[in-house]
């Protein structure tokens, strides 16, 4: 496992640093699922987290899963403010990064949005940036386009996640240089490795 790469020239953030590394064996992965894969995708990995990503419906602790383990942000995919949805702000990146910090990577970690594309995809990008620290953006954002050829990350979030960690605009760029994703309504239920040498 490469060690990651603290040493950047900006000023510290509390979103920058980082527990210590758990166990990444080949059970610790990140999976995004669209919602209608939900039920099917805990019971089958058994995740111990789930997080969800949306607005609505509301998403009820699914069975098998700890209250505590399950986070919703209620969260439309949007770039711009508007009357009548909700859109991405820092503050719901910083509870998505609050709780990614309480998975010990023992069992797999579940992200879903509706679709399983765009909030759900950025979500486990950011997660991923998290868990190994500054330096790694583009081989992620590689990875996630590998693991998730429809992957089409919500760029606002990305941009948040960005500037909370401190990273410059490297997660913003990596992202847009990802290749064109694959035309698609509907995600499948990928996993991704938390570890590079996996990704």
């Amino acid at each position: 496992m490469r060690k990651p790469n603290f040493s950047t020239g900006f000023a510290a953030s509390p979103f920058e640093a980082r527990r210590g590394f758990a166990d990444i064996g080949g059970m610790s992965r990140i999976l995004i699922a669209p919602y209608v894969a939900l039920a099917d995708a805990v019971r089958v990995h058994k995740p111990s987290h789930v997080l969800s990503v949306l607005s609505d419906p509301v998403v009820p602790t699914p069975k098998g899963v700890a209250p505590h383990c399950h986070l919703c942000i209620s969260v439309d995919d949007i770039l711009e403010p508007t009357e009548t949805f909700v859109v991405p702000a820092r503050n719901h990146i910083a509870e998505i990064l609050a709780f990614g910090r309480g998975w010990n990577q023992r069992q797999p970690f579940l992200v879903h949005c509706w679709a399983g594309i765009s909030r759900s995809t950025a979500a486990a990008f950011i997660l991923l940036n998290d868990i190994h620290g500054p330096g790694y953006e583009e081989v992620i954002a590689r990875g996630l386009r590998f693991h998730a050829p429809h992957a089409m990350p919500n760029r606002l979030m990305v941009r948040h996640a960005d500037e909370l960690m401190n990273r410059a605009g490297r997660m913003i760029r990596a992202v847009e240089a990802m290749s064109e994703s694959n035309p698609a309504t509907q995600g499948d239920v990928v996993g991704l490795p938390v570890s590079l040498e996996d990704l």
